[in-house]
């Protein structure tokens, strides 16, 4: 992998790498875009093969945040840092090295929770550097941000609903949710409550017993998620699981779920717009929870304003559905002009953001 040619091509800023030998901490820090304002994005801790792994995924998360943030109308910009290790070697010493880490990109990039962090672990982290987010509730901060992520889905997903059907009502409707676990449990929620019926697979066995007790049919086989005859196929699991071997199995009306990078190439979203289904772009549908933390930092958190703005996410899917209709393009390459030209609309002198 050509480091800098990648950050070239993808308008990346900046990359850093931090090492603390003593506790073992080797972690990333990627700034995609900072023409709204500083870039925010939260630490996943995942016990990556190689550093050219992480290097790409924190690379290609804070991309996808600048286009959440921006979309989502929040004046941060795009960022992601990642620690290599696995949530049982993570230490408070290790989480407070990489706060100082955090704190010498002096204000240029706003840290949070993601899949290995917590709201406990940002408290921590919160003792060394002021420019973390997503405290817990008894910090004062906004709490894990699950509950948020998994409402604005459903809301993306009654946008997709009223356009395929033309009604915003899930009653009846089968959806077969790839992935269970907290985003999408609290999407599953709102879909039972609204009507909808659900069916879930995951790989991991407990996440199967809690849909059990809460009698929701399960697939033991997660491979056959993809052939289930269901109203909306919903990915909360993994990436790239949009592509060339699954998008043909399909059989569905809408895709919509709570993974990030669900598409494996963009194009992709092409050949399901070809199969007659309507896709709702991850990063415009799953944005309930950056939302969420940005409605903390620099300001006293109030739930009400966290689900009013995370409600507006029915609206943004409705205007990349009318972009689509007006352009002939596909819902994943709306999504992205939509983004854009709000980076575009900026005054020239906007810049890169200087704390």
């Amino acid at each position: 992998m050509e480091i800098m040619k990648y950050m070239e091509t993808h308008g990346h800023e900046q990359l850093c790498a931090f090492t603390d030998k003593e506790i073992g901490l080797k972690a990333f820090i990627a700034v995609h875009d900072t023409s709204l304002g500083p870039s925010l994005g939260g630490l996943r801790i995942w016990p990556y093969e190689h550093e050219e792994a992480a290097i790409l995924d924190v690379l290609r998360l804070s991309r996808a945040m600048t286009y959440k943030s921006s979309a989502a109308g929040l004046d941060f910009g795009g960022g992601k840092a990642v620690i290599m290790a696995s949530q049982n070697n993570k230490t408070e010493a290790m989480l407070k090295s990489f706060g100082k880490f955090v704190e010498a990109v002096a204000g240029r990039y706003i840290t949070t929770e993601d899949v290995g962090s917590t709201p406990s672990d940002m408290e921590v982290i919160a003792e060394v550097t002021k420019h973390v987010t997503g405290l817990p509730k008894s910090a004062g901060g906004s709490g894990d941000p699950s509950k948020m992520t998994g409402y604005g889905v459903f809301q993306g997903i009654r946008a997709c609903s009223n356009e395929v059907w033309g009604t915003s009502s899930l009653k009846g409707k089968l959806v077969a949710v790839q992935g269970f676990g907290k985003v999408a449990n609290y999407m599953v929620n709102h879909i039972l409550e609204d009507g909808g019926k659900v069916i879930v697979t995951d790989v991991n066995k407990d996440a199967l017993a809690r849909a059990k007790a809460q009698g929701i049919d399960v697939i033991e086989d997660t491979s056959k998620i993809y052939d289930i005859d269901c109203d909306i196929f919903s990915p909360c699991a993994l990436g790239g699981v949009l592509n060339d071997e699954t998008i043909p199995r399909i059989k569905s009306k809408i895709i919509a779920g709570c993974a990030n990078n669900q598409l494996l190439r963009e194009d992709h979203a092409v050949d399901i717009q070809k199969k007659g289904i309507l896709y709702a772009p991850d990063y415009i549908i799953n944005a309930g929870g950056v939302i969420n933390i940005s409605m903390e930092f620099g300001r006293t958190y109030l739930e009400k304003d966290a689900v009013q703005k995370t409600s507006a996410i029915y609206d943004t899917m409705k205007t990349i559905i009318q972009i689509v209709a007006e352009k002939g393009i596909s819902t994943a390459t709306a999504a992205n002009q939509l983004a854009e030209q709000r980076i575009k609309n900026l005054p020239g002198d906007q810049g890169i953001y200087l704390a």
